[in-house]
């Protein structure tokens, strides 16, 4: 292998940590929460990462979930999870 040189890459800037998430407002709704929750756990079924790990909360003998909606749920009531509540044409703002 002569004539090769070996390849350095350019020096990488440290990272900064990442921005937190912006938190969800409460649902007060059991509706709503089941509709968020379940579109939640559909995406986590499809291959999306938990966001459990995320919100900064001390692990004090905390037991994560291993199924879909309990992650979902658990996500929804940490306000993990942001969604939006379409306005009906029928109703005023």
């Amino acid at each position: 292998m002569e004539g090769t040189e070996p390849l350095t890459e350019p020096a990488a800037e440290p990272e900064s940590p990442p921005a937190p998430r912006p938190k969800a407002t409460p649902i007060e709704s059991r509706f709503l929460f089941v509709d968020v929750a379940a579109m939640r756990a559909k995406q986590l079924r499809r291959g999306a990462l938990p966001r459990l790990d995320e919100d900064g909360e001390p692990e004090v003998h905390r037991v994560h979930p291993h199924k879909a909606e309990r992650i979902a749920m658990e996500e929804v009531k940490r306000g993990l999870v942001l969604y939006d509540v379409p306005v009906s044409p029928g109703r005023s703002a």
